[in-house]
């Protein structure tokens, strides 16, 4: 199966986005982080995708979802 770029748009201090990212560290998934506070773009782009607080999670070929979600994360692995 070929790599699915996944982006994970967070900020600096935020629990959920740091379970996100262990929970696919843990599991040896490459992602990209998308800092809102650094980047107004990446803010941006979370309010395009229609979501109001962060993790907000975007892989190919799937829906965005946002918050800590091992269900979900399960199908990135």
């Amino acid at each position: 199966m070929a790599d699915k770029t996944i982006v994970i748009y967070s900020k600096p201090n935020c629990m959920q986005c740091n379970f996100t990212k262990k929970y696919l560290d843990d599991k040896g998934v490459l992602y990209e982080i998308k800092d809102i506070f650094e980047s107004e773009a990446a803010l941006a782009e979370v309010k395009e995708l229609g979501f109001s607080s962060v993790p907000v999670i975007l892989a190919d070929g799937q829906d965005a979802f946002n918050g800590f979600r091992p269900d979900l994360l399960d199908q990135l692995a």
